[in-house]
């Protein structure tokens, strides 16, 4: 006896395309320009620039993470 027929599911159109995606790429393009901190100069506290920029780095992107995360998610 052959199956019923079951209908086929229609593609759901991806709802994750927000222009404030994009900001995502400033944490991972950031750390990449390496002129940016290829010093020693200026110090904060004493540490390198190298450190303390490095630090700056995980802010920005924690800070930008949670920025696309509240503009995009679903209310």
């Amino acid at each position: 006896m052959a199956e019923p027929e079951t209908p086929k599911a229609v593609p759901v159109a991806r709802s994750d395309r927000s222009p404030w995606n994009w900001l995502l790429l400033i944490p991972i393009v950031l750390p990449v320009l390496t002129p940016l901190f290829n010093h020693d100069s200026p110090r904060l506290w004493g540490f390198p620039a190298f450190y303390w920029l490095q630090f700056l780095f995980i802010l920005v992107g924690v800070a930008t993470t949670s920025l696309v995360y509240q503009m995009t998610k679903k209310r």
